[in-house]
């Protein structure tokens, strides 16, 4: 029931002449009524009274010299009346009692028919009357203006949920006593046991609902229950006295359950939000904790020595990519959204900003994911060059086998072949053969000094690219380049001995010296056909597949020529021959200028004809690997210009809805929902780019010259755009719940995002402060230098230079709304403590639900103040430290 501050006194005087007038009537019809009023009256007046140490008797005898009148008044009113007269004539008495009246009358109250002399004179009807009068006023005009109806409702609606309880009236209803158990049972459930109570033993009833609130509510026993159960209609003003002391009682504890409700509500929110900064503290520390122990693996650039290896890194690095990151990006998200409702939760229920532990901050996990994002790039740039090289490695290293092979059976037996001294037994015609025969090995010599020049640039080339064998490379090289230098040496020797004999030897034979100086070219041609036509090649692009092709089809271009060639060789032993068969010269079928002979020449030839199909088809296959590529690189290339600009735009449009004052924020967040569902429905499309991505790379494909876009601008924009749309979300839900908290309206709502959106001048959703003044100053602020300062470290903390919307509109909320306050948690808790400065254990666990009973034990400290009585808990500085504005 309501209490009024403030009393219309014209109204309240009708009522009480109203009143009155019922009053009279009511006496006339009935007199058995006086005997109840007697009683009720007189045991209400002596509640009162014994809080002054005295009581009545006789209620018209005991007021007759005024002097308990006054002091009952004085007692009901909290108020000092003027002292009374002390002597005991009739005028003294009629002072007394005209106090008394004039003291009623000052409280809005005007007597109609009650004299000073009537009371004096000890009229019952007037006694009663006055104390009606008194009660009226001081017990039951405090419940509602109409004080009847306002105790009637307050019975009703506290007897509502009972059984056999109607409660209609203040006299019938309540014969049968269940009614006044009903009140008691309401406020105290302990008193009494409603189910055992019947309806058919109201003197029961009505003596139980007596004793009990004698005994424990202090409500003094003011009816006879047979006198009620045996009077067909109770008197309604006796009721209606007993029944507002029960409200009086109860009135109290209503106060103090409300100051628990207020408790509760606050406690509950700071058991939340701390529940909250539980969760982000361990998200945060399990994401950086990943994030610590990733960097290193990813900083590890020490490299496998065989393609095979560094491929399973690869694709070690395409299940990082795929499997391991992709929920950690959602982790990170998260944590962001975590933390702004958390922010925004705090700012709506009046606490201070939450600061996570020293290193957690938002900040910090986002360099701490910068960092590993940048280790990651160069982790896969790494990886790709180190493939490039064992590649480059692995071709060099073939090539280097097959030419020291070529060389090394080229060279097999010359050292033994230049150290013979067959020239000191020789014939002339011997010796002019092994002349002829050392002159064509120095041109065979000669032609040979390019491979072992080839030799050894390979060799260097992979010491510089760091092969991982490089010592036997070197040894095998080292053991070639000294051999070439002994070779050297050694025909320059034997050139020198054949010389000293060259005048005693005359005759040569020119045929066998010219098939051996044709020969010998056109073999080491052959030799370097056959090197060519079996030479290993790398290539990337079409461009120089087609290269190699045109440098193949020149070669085969030349083929006639050289037949031409092979054929005239042949024909001079073809020749020799001849003369031999013509002159009966018996030959000993060794040409002595050479080794080479014509089987030889032509199995070479029969060779390097072999040869040529095998390098078309070898060219052809890689034309087709190589158009399989550039297939690869458009279809990578076709997608890869589709989404990201989808990707760009998505964010532009984002970044539109969440200015937009066309709506209401329901009809935005759906707007954004929908955004959203698009872009997961989209995330199709993103992984048919990967697996494309990964032919490519498993084609080793590196570069593509169709799109400017690399599967690392895609993922980078994807994961921008999913932590744009779910804090945009997030931005959204926070303004939700600020408008809904603080109670702003949708039309509060629009006018501020308009007011942001005039000024936001560069359309990027921030204001730099001097568009921001001009934006308060629109909207009714007077600003002085002092207060623009103190209102900017509000909106722009980290003194970025901008005041984001987010920031705006919570400074808005802040400007036009209400929020719980440290002074309203004390008032509650000082309602729970009977106005003393500490409150106890008990109290705390008698008012409140156990589990915040037990959170306000475990964080108030002891009360130290001189009234401090034993386990005293200071509820002062707790209510500070829910604001922040002190330590717990």
């Amino acid at each position: 029931c309501a209490t009024f501050d403030q009393e219309r006194s014209t109204g309240q005087q009708e009522t009480y002449m109203t009143q009155e007038e019922d009053w009279d009537r009511d006496l006339l019809l009935d007199p058995a009524w006086e005997k109840q009023q007697r009683k009720t009256f007189t045991a209400w007046c002596n509640s009162h009274l014994r809080k002054a140490g005295t009581q009545i008797e006789n209620i018209e005898e005991d007021f007759r010299n005024g002097l308990k009148l006054m002091l009952l008044l004085e007692v009901i009113s909290g108020e000092r009346l003027p002292k009374p007269d002390k002597g005991k004539m009739r005028f003294h008495k009629i002072a007394n009692v005209n106090k008394a009246l004039d003291f009623i009358c000052s409280k809005g109250v005007k007597l109609v028919s009650i004299g000073a002399e009537e009371i004096v004179d000890g009229n019952v009807k007037m006694t009663l009357g006055m104390i009606w009068t008194i009660i009226l006023r001081f017990a039951i005009q405090d419940i509602s203006t109409s004080a009847k109806e306002g105790l009637l409702l307050w019975c009703q609606r506290k007897t509502a949920p009972y059984r056999n309880v109607n409660v209609q009236n203040f006299h019938i209803s309540w014969k049968d006593g269940l009614a006044l158990c009903a009140l008691i049972h309401r406020h105290r459930p302990d008193l009494i046991d409603y189910s055992k109570l019947r309806k058919d033993d109201p003197v029961g009833n009505l003596n139980t609902a007596f004793e009990v609130a004698e005994k424990f509510l202090d409500i003094p026993k003011m009816l006879d229950a047979e006198d009620i159960v045996n009077t067909p209609k109770p008197d309604e003003k006796a009721i209606m006295t007993y029944v507002s002391c029960f409200y009086h009682a109860f009135a109290g504890a209503e106060q103090a359950e409300t100051a628990a409700n207020r408790i509760c509500k606050v406690l509950a929110v700071n058991q939340e939000n701390e529940k909250l900064m539980e969760e982000y503290e361990k998200l945060a520390s399990e994401l950086l904790e990943w994030i610590r122990r990733t960097i290193p693996w990813l900083e590890n650039r020490v490299a496998e020595q065989t393609m095979r290896a560094m491929q399973q890194k690869l694709e070690d690095f395409r299940d990082y990519r795929r499997v391991h990151k992709p929920p950690r990006v959602q982790e990170k998200c998260q944590l962001e959204i975590n933390f702004n409702t958390l922010q925004t939760k705090l700012r709506l229920s009046n606490r201070p900003a939450f600061m996570p532990s020293e290193g957690k901050m938002v900040s910090d996990i986002a360099n701490a994911w910068k960092g590993l994002e940048q280790v990651e790039k160069g982790y896969e740039e790494w990886l790709l060059t180190e493939i490039r090289r064992l590649e480059r490695l692995d071709h060099l290293a073939e090539k280097f086998k097959q030419k020291c092979a070529m060389h090394e059976s080229w060279t097999g037996g010359k050292e033994e072949l230049l150290s013979q001294k067959d020239y000191e037994s020789a014939s002339l015609m011997e010796i002019r053969a092994l002349m002829r025969k050392h002159e064509a090995f120095e041109s065979d010599l000669a032609a040979h000094q390019d491979r072992v020049e080839q030799i050894a640039a390979i060799a260097q080339e992979l010491n510089e690219l760091d092969y991982h064998d490089a010592a036997t490379v070197n040894a095998r090289c080292q053991g070639i380049c000294d051999q070439w230098d002994n070779l050297g040496t050694l025909t320059q020797k034997r050139r020198d001995s054949l010389e000293r004999v060259e005048k005693l030897w005359e005759t040569i034979d020119q045929l066998y010296l010219e098939f051996a100086k044709r020969a010998a070219p056109f073999n080491n041609w052959m030799d370097g056909a056959m090197e060519d036509l079996q030479d290993m090649f790398i290539v990337h692009s079409i461009e120089e597949i087609q290269s190699l092709i045109t440098a193949h089809d020149q070669f085969k271009a030349t083929l006639p020529e050289a037949d031409k060639e092979r054929m005239a060789t042949i024909g001079i032993h073809n020749e020799i021959l001849k003369i031999a068969q013509t002159y009966g010269i018996k030959l000993s079928g060794i040409n002595p200028y050479t080794n080479l002979s014509p089987q030889d020449i032509g199995t070479k030839w029969d060779t390097v004809k072999h040869l040529v199909p095998l390098r078309d088809q070898m060219l052809q296959e890689e034309v087709a690997r190589q158009q399989a590529n550039e297939r690869l690189r458009r279809q990578f290339a076709a997608q890869a210009n589709i989404i990201g600009p989808w990707i760009q735009t998505k964010m532009e449009e984002i970044s539109h809805v969440s200015v937009d004052i066309a709506g209401s924020l329901e009809e935005q967040m759906n707007s954004l929902k929908q955004y959203e569902q698009n872009i997961i429905n989209y995330k199709s499309n993103i992984d048919k780019l990967e697996g494309d991505h990964q032919l490519s790379q498993e084609s080793l494909i590196f570069d593509n010259k169709h799109t400017n876009y690399t599967m690392e601008h895609v993922r980078v924009g994807w994961e921008q755009l999913l932590t744009t749309i779910a804090r945009t979300i997030n931005e959204v839900e926070n303004q939700i719940l600020t408008r809904d908290a603080k109670g702003i309206s949708q039309e509060q709502l629009n006018e501020f995002r308009a007011s942001f959106n005039h000024f936001d001048r560069k359309r990027n959703g921030m204001m730099d402060p001097d568009d921001f003044r001009a934006c308060l100053i629109s909207m009714g602020y007077d600003l002085g230098e002092v207060e623009f300062a103190r209102i900017m470290t509000l909106v722009d903390p980290n003194n970025t230079g901008v005041v984001t919307f987010q920031a705006f509109i919570d400074f808005m909320t802040r400007e036009t709304a209400e929020t719980d306050t440290a002074e309203q948690v004390m008032a509650s808790f000082k309602i729970l403590a009977s106005d003393k400065s500490y409150i106890t254990v008990d109290e705390l666990r008698r008012e409140l639900p156990p589990d915040q009973a037990e959170y306000c034990i475990s964080r108030m400290t002891r009360y130290v103040g001189p009234d401090a009585a034993p386990g005293a808990l200071d509820y002062i500085s707790f209510s500070s430290a829910l604001y922040g504005e002190s330590d717990l």
